[in-house]
């Protein structure tokens, strides 16, 4: 080889890196696999068999990322958690039309390849999968110097599952009479980092290794807390459910709106539950108004279930039977499809 020929390496892509993080992950993503999964790890492409004994079956998909919290992760040098994050979220989101989660697969790319922090993210991953049932049959680690500047990286899900075509649900279940159920959130989720860091940094001046205001621990450990998985709390009930909404980006505004049919409006008492004390500091410290703290963020509530009136003491004992204390968040009434904050 003469001495100005260029390698692989030469650009800032690491082959031997990347081998030894597929070796780091193997045992983490064949401890997920379920009945479902054929073949094993490394093929080009990944199979799943279809569930056996559906009469109809609907495949439900979903893509998502944790946002920004990926950079209170990286921050805090604690990678072990999103990938966590990043399984739940996807979960919740077709869990909302009644869907069961059957595979998932994620994608990390970085600046350079850190062998190490790969194995704590799937980690993270692996355990999110195999709480939710769900097998991560497969993925993509991609190095791409220039594109993005150690020590960042990127993260993002992909998820599949199911639900029997009669049983999907949505606004076209929904009647004048349902209630409005909430389960409760565990913090931020992955919703609203951007204006969060922000705060933290510029107006608070705190750093991830000091106490948060007013308790919770670290910055780092309020900010990473885990953004919860609602499938064992509402499994049980899917079919005293009519509709869900799961509170992300744009808060109860935006994301009940999209569970209601165009002729009723939703109803929330915001005094049915106390908000947790992150966003009150976080509201005070920024002097964020009150609109706006109910469109970034969850304030509190992690996901709403619609039901008939006498499904809400089996729907409540589902979750409370699952570690969650749920309450009636409002009701509903004749309108257009808006979201009511009273």
């Amino acid at each position: 080889m003469s001495d100005d020929a260029l390698r692989y390496g030469s650009a800032g892509v690491d082959i031997d890196a990347s081998n030894a993080a597929k070796d780091r992950i193997k045992k983490l993503v064949e401890s997920t696999f379920t009945r479902g999964v054929v073949g094993g790890f490394g093929g080009f492409g990944d199979m799943f068999r279809v569930p056996p004994g559906l009469r109809k079956p609907v495949l439900v998909s979903s893509a998502d990322g944790v946002g920004t919290k990926i950079k209170v992760a990286i921050d805090a040098g604690r990678h072990d958690t999103i990938g966590r994050d990043l399984v739940n979220h996807c979960v919740n989101d077709i869990l909302v039309q009644g869907a069961l989660p059957l595979f998932f697969l994620d994608y990390v790319a970085f600046g350079k390849l850190d062998p190490g922090v790969v194995e704590a993210v799937v980690a993270g991953v692996a355990a999110g999968c195999r709480e939710n049932s769900c097998a991560l049959i497969g993925g993509e680690t991609a190095e791409m110097p220039g594109l993005y500047t150690p020590p960042d990286y990127d993260l993002a899900g992909f998820i599949v599952g199911y639900v029997e075509e009669d049983a999907v649900l949505g606004p076209h279940r929904v009647r004048p009479d349902d209630v409005l159920i909430a389960l409760p959130s565990s913090g931020l989720h992955t919703n609203g980092y951007s204006l969060a860091r922000k705060i933290i940094s510029d107006r608070l001046n705190l750093r991830m290794t000091d106490s948060f205001p007013d308790g919770g621990g670290t910055v780092a450990d309020v900010l990473l807390a885990e953004h919860k998985s609602y499938l064992l709390a509402l499994k049980p009930v899917l079919d005293r459910v009519h509709a869900m909404a799961h509170i992300t980006g744009g808060g109860l505004p935006e994301n009940l709106d999209r569970a209601l049919p165009p002729t009723l409006d939703a109803v929330v008492d915001v005094s049915s539950w106390r908000v947790p004390r992150v966003f009150g500091v976080l509201m005070e410290a920024g002097h964020v108004e009150r609109a706006e703290m109910y469109r970034t963020f969850n304030m509190g509530v992690g996901m709403v279930a619609i039901c008939a009136p006498s499904d809400v003491a089996s729907v409540l004992a589902a979750a409370a039977q699952a570690g969650l204390k749920g309450w009636r968040i409002g009701t509903l009434r004749p309108g257009s499809g808006a979201v009511i904050l009273s």
